[in-house]
């Protein structure tokens, strides 16, 4: 059987697994609290599963091994940020966010302040961080079948892409947080179980010796110890010195204010069994993220990695696809195209369970925050509440499939970084001044979300990342005047400051005794499931 043939029958298998499941939960959804939340019936393994499914990107497979084979010990820092990030997550927002929100990041915010211009300013935000982070998974899909189904056309790369946007609307639609939530659940199975292969198949090329692991690589790269030390991409110099602290910003801080991530939280009948899901997470996170190293440093020393090789065209995302086909045998091997195929369909089962709740996350905010408690005042009945999520996943969808087309060339670790610079620049700080800032209301709420979020997009937009660079967005064009890739450093801390100076500028009473209450239920759990608003 044929590389393409083996490679679309197991990509076809993944999605019947994945559409089955999904009709399944289609029929244990009846109202708005399992739409949105699962009926908070998942344990705290079965959500800790659910959130590295979620959190274990198209990102993380694809992009940072590509990272790591390209740029050596410098790509390594993606995967210790999006690692560290967990310890924030933890400490500061999972059980408090869970006893304190219904189904949004907003239901939190809005709990002390006034409703329509908070939960205005989370779903934006909430919106704007998803749009990015599917950005990201669609790359990934498009590089990945382009790869496997031998298609060069142009046209054909649009159309796969086009057809993983279809599959997230489908899931959504259909199967709500239950179906989205066991898909997370399959893949995280999935991922961990193919990551596993490959590392120990990668550690036997090399005599299960890390040492001569990362000397091959070293060799192979033509770079010598230079691609084992800092520097190679973020210590050439002063510029890419501070776009590496600002990119560790964005990637530790980046995790508490991910609005698909936060929303997990709400899908645990208990806090312990949200410390338990944080714990979970932890562990095989923290056990993916260091085969990494593998797959990383296996693809620099096994695979050309040149500029005019595969893995740098791609951006470095086919390094684990095309590492795979070369620990099974080689190219045109039986082996090498089991593996490839078999590597390629977790990829994709990675893509699709994480676009869903994305997608699921961004309609969940438009339908509750600005449908139902910004339109409608609280008077929509949640038949009518899910119907509009439903709608709003189909227009979401298609604005990330119209946004993805041209962004196909960029690194897709690189675009979720992005996606975590925005989410630690307008979500994390209104976040954690509503837990612990006693005088942040309405206005420091809404000019912590609204003043991270621009800042953040416009120093995007003005970034080599966009243009001015070869692998910028619209090469050939020049309007950067800002010399980061990563805005993290100005636009987090610009965040914060926002939220304090709105806060202190307000003449708007202070909600003491509503921030009582809201300590009292972020630390006891106490009418965690209520709607209830000041």
């Amino acid at each position: 059987m044929s590389s393409q043939a083996l490679t679309t029958i197991l990509f076809l298998a993944v999605v019947a697994l994945t559409v089955a499941i999904t009709f399944w939960a289609s029929r244990q959804t009846s109202g708005a609290t399992d739409f949105y939340a699962g009926g908070r019936s998942f344990s705290g393994v079965q959500n800790g599963l659910a959130i590295s499914g979620d959190y274990m990107s198209a990102a993380s497979f694809l992009g940072i091994s590509g990272a790591i084979a390209l740029n050596g010990y410098d790509g390594f820092l993606y995967s210790i940020g999006f690692l560290v990030a967990w310890l924030v997550a933890l400490l500061l927002v999972a059980e408090l966010l869970r006893n304190s929100g219904r189904y949004t990041m907003a239901d939190q915010l809005a709990y002390r302040m006034k409703q329509t211009p908070v939960r205005t300013a989370a779903a934006t935000s909430t919106v704007v961080v998803s749009i990015f982070y599917l950005l990201a998974q669609m790359v990934g899909a498009g590089a990945l079948v382009a790869l496997l189904l031998g298609v060069e056309s142009e046209a054909l790369q649009n159309l796969t892409i086009a057809g993983v946007g279809v599959l997230m609307i489908f899931y959504v639609v259909v199967g709500g947080m239950k179906g989205t939530t066991w898909v997370q659940i399959v893949k995280a199975v999935l991922l961990m179980t193919g990551t596993i292969l490959i590392t120990i198949l990668v550690l036997a090329e090399f005599n299960f010796n890390l040492s001569e692991l990362l000397g091959a690589a070293a060799d192979n790269t033509g770079k010598g110890q230079a691609f084992l030390e800092p520097g190679l991409k973020y210590g050439v110099d002063l510029t890419t010195k501070i776009d590496f602290i600002s990119l560790s910003l964005a990637l530790v801080l980046g995790t508490a204010g991910l609005p698909h991530i936060l929303i997990r939280f709400y899908t645990v009948p208990t806090a312990r069994d949200a410390r338990t899901s944080v714990m979970w997470a932890i562990t095989l996170i923290g056990a993916f993220y260091l085969m990494t190293l593998a797959l990383g440093f296996g693809a620099a020393a096994l695979l050309d990695t040149g500029p005019e090789s595969a893995v740098a065209t791609s951006g470095g995302n086919l390094a684990s696809p095309l590492l795979a086909e070369a620990v099974g045998g080689g190219e045109g091997t039986t082996g090498g195209a089991v593996l490839i195929a078999l590597i390629s369909a977790v990829a994709f089962a990675t893509i699709l369970a994480v676009v869903a709740g994305l997608t699921l996350t961004s309609a969940s905010s438009v339908a509750h925050d600005i449908y139902a408690n910004v339109i409608k005042k609280g008077t929509a009945t949640e038949k009518q509440e899910v119907k509009v999520a439903r709608i709003a996943a189909f227009v979401i969808g298609g604005i990330a499939i119209a946004l993805a087309i041209p962004a196909q060339k960029l690194n897709i670790a690189f675009l979720v970084a992005l996606a975590f610079a925005v989410a630690a620049s307008a979500n994390l700080p209104s976040v954690i001044y509503n837990l612990f800032y006693k005088r942040f209301n309405t206005r420091g709420a809404t000019w912590s979300i609204y003043g991270g979020l621009i800042t953040c997009l416009v120093l995007v937009a003005s970034s080599p990342v966009v243009s001015g660079s070869e692998t910028a967005l619209f090469t050939g064009q020049d309007w950067s005047w800002f010399p980061l890739a990563n805005p993290g450093i100005i636009s987090i801390p610009a965040g914060f400051f926002f939220g304090w100076l709105g806060s202190v500028t307000s003449n708007e009473p202070t909600a003491v005794a509503a921030y009582e209450e809201l300590e009292v239920r972020a630390l006891t759990g106490a009418g965690a499931e209520t709607a209830v608003v000041h």
